[in-house]
């Protein structure tokens, strides 16, 4: 199958962090004031995925505003479904990305933010496998970000909202390549303002 020829990397940021309380993409990764978005948009581009779309609410003039001001190569894509669930936001981001010449896709949710760039970079040098998903972990347990190929485009937009992008998984279970790496933030991700403060040592 070979290295994809264009990549685009897809940040899911269209929740709306009720448990939380506030907006999870704009938090800060502190001590650092670099948010949530700002770090997961960074890593991404320095692990090799320069092109991003954010897939945000429409109604979220804030995270716009914010996504407007980091860099030139990342976008907002409104998903007008939002309420359907993840899946609905991944499907937005591939169309977009398929728009703009993409044959693969690397995913990150917004709220797994201490991802490491050197893991990034790890994931697309594994692209060069048949494996139609390419998947990293850390101790056993499998994380983000994942990188999807073209091929399965057409089934993550046909795969039930209510199972999401975990039913393509499923089903190409025989197929996924699994990357073990040395970086535990692929599983930490940030749901509850209790997650905040395990992972910067205060509160959001």
């Amino acid at each position: 199958m070979g290295q994809p020829q264009r990549i685009v990397g897809i940040v899911l940021a269209a929740g709306r962090s009720s448990r939380m309380g506030r907006s999870k993409a704009l938090l800060p990764c502190v001590p650092s004031s670099e948010t949530f978005m700002a770090r997961v948009v960074r890593v991404l581009r320095e692990g090799g995925v320069p092109d991003v779309v954010v897939v945000g609410r429409p109604e979220d003039t804030l995270l716009r505003a914010h996504v407007d001001g980091l860099t030139p190569t990342t976008s907002f894509a409104d998903n007008r479904e939002a309420a359907l669930g993840q899946l609905s936001s991944l499907i937005v981001g591939i169309d977009h990305a398929q728009a703009h010449g993409a044959d693969a896709v690397v995913v990150m949710p917004v709220d797994i933010p201490q991802v490491k760039p050197e893991t990034v970079a790890t994931l697309l040098a594994a692209a060069w496998s048949q494996a139609p998903i390419l998947r990293v972990g850390y101790a056993g347990r499998h994380g983000h970000p994942v990188l999807f190929r073209e091929v399965v485009f057409e089934e993550l937009r046909a795969a039930d909202p209510a199972i999401g992008a975990k039913a393509v998984l499923r089903a190409h279970a025989g197929d996924i390549l699994n990357i073990e790496v040395d970086d535990p933030g692929v599983v930490r991700d940030v749901d509850v303002p209790e997650d905040y403060a395990r992972l910067f040592g205060e509160g959001p």
